[in-house]
């Protein structure tokens, strides 16, 4: 039997160990195939940084035609659930309960100085509580008198009929859906539990019930050892991966612009970079519950707050931004929302394809240091 068969007589024995493993803990089998169903549904349907159907208060200081059109507007769009207020006091006494989130008051002078030509006066309020909402509020509004007043000046009706006009376009995600912008980087948080989360607990499980000796009598070699352990979850990472991918595309109708080719190398980066954190993370620490809460420190939330997942890293301190730099989440993130909304452009990919392959070969060869001198100590 020649080196090269004993080699891979050895490494599949020690790989059908690992699976029979993964088979007698099902929580293994739940991390990696139930939770990307669970979060996908809990983003996709619980979780919307739209602002839709806000109710507002609408109050008629003027009751001239022109006021109750502009009121109706309100009702025929999506993003407001108008109520009626007799008076202003009235709307206050709601926007202090939080009945209504905003105020849209048109004043007393409303038809005598839109008549005139002049600036027909619509005072908003709006619940600054939440600065993004009460900002989304505010635009939305802002674009409803917008778009009434450029009608009537078509129509050549008395309007302030502004400097310029606005024809905006939406590009990548057409639909304005935040759905869209929450799914792709929900792959990422997935891929990172498999990744970082279960095989942060082989290595450390393996010395906790004491079988890890076991293992250092063996012939096994250290690079038999780590694809042993790594490529039974790089197969779990990639069926959650396929996954999520699939119920992106048929439940929320997320669009996948770009390219398969392209989706699998970036989350073969990525997943290798996760895994080699998590193999790095249990090599260093003997118990699983240790294991466990670095994991979670180091990868699950950064990957949550730090990848651009929920909002902007642009808008956030540069100390922060710095941090973000180290996250291979980050380079993920942005590659999938890429991918899915924008399609094959290279030019974003090409970077974020090699910030994840530096950072992988890191933490591989990382764990791989960790591990030979556990197997040198324990030969010793």
């Amino acid at each position: 039997m020649t080196a090269r068969q004993r080699k891979i007589m050895r490494l599949r024995g020690f790989l059908r160990k690992e699976i029979l493993q993964i088979r007698r803990d099902p929580s293994s089998i739940v991390l990696a195939l139930v939770m990307p169903v669970v979060l996908l549904f809990l983003f996709g349907y619980g979780v919307s940084l739209d602002a839709r159907n806000v109710p507002v208060a609408i109050v008629l200081d003027d009751h001239g035609s022109e006021a109750r059109e502009l009121a109706g507007r309100f009702a025929l769009s999506p993003y407001f659930a108008p109520v009626r207020a007799d008076t202003f006091d009235e709307a206050t006494r709601m926007l202090d309960r939080r009945t209504v989130d905003g105020i849209v008051r048109v004043q007393s002078d409303f038809s005598a100085q839109l008549a005139r030509g002049g600036a027909a006066p619509v005072q908003v309020i709006v619940n600054g509580t939440d600065a993004n909402r009460a900002l989304l509020i505010q635009g939305y509004v802002a674009g409803i008198l917008n778009q009434w007043s450029l009608q009537r000046a078509a129509r050549g009706l008395p309007t302030v009929t502004p400097a310029v006009a606005v024809a905006p376009r939406i590009w990548f995600n057409d639909a304005v859906n935040s759905t869209w912008f929450l799914v792709p980087g929900l792959v990422a948080l997935v891929m990172t539990l498999i990744g970082v989360l279960l095989t942060a607990l082989v290595i450390a499980r393996e010395w906790e019930r004491g079988t890890m000796e076991a293992i250092l009598v063996t012939p096994l070699r250290v690079n038999e050892i780590m694809v042993g352990k790594l490529l039974p979850y790089f197969v779990l990472g990639m069926m959650g991966l396929g996954l999520s991918v699939a119920l992106g595309m048929l439940v929320f109708d997320v669009p996948l612009r770009g390219s398969i080719g392209a989706l699998l190398l970036l989350s073969t980066l990525f997943l290798l970079a996760s895994l080699g954190l998590g193999l790095f993370i249990s090599a260093a620490t003997r118990v699983q519950f240790i294991a466990a809460q670095i994991s979670i420190i180091a990868g699950f939330l950064p990957a949550f707050f730090l990848s651009g997942l929920l909002f902007d890293l642009e808008s956030t301190p540069w100390p922060v931004q710095v941090i973000s730099r180290v996250i291979p989440a980050r380079y993920f993130v942005s590659a999938s929302h890429t991918i899915f909304l924008a399609g094959d452009v290279w030019s974003v990919l090409i970077w974020d394809a090699l910030a994840l392959g530096a950072m992988a070969f890191v933490t591989i060869r990382l764990a791989r240091s960790r591990i030979t001198k556990r197997l040198e100590r324990g030969a010793s």
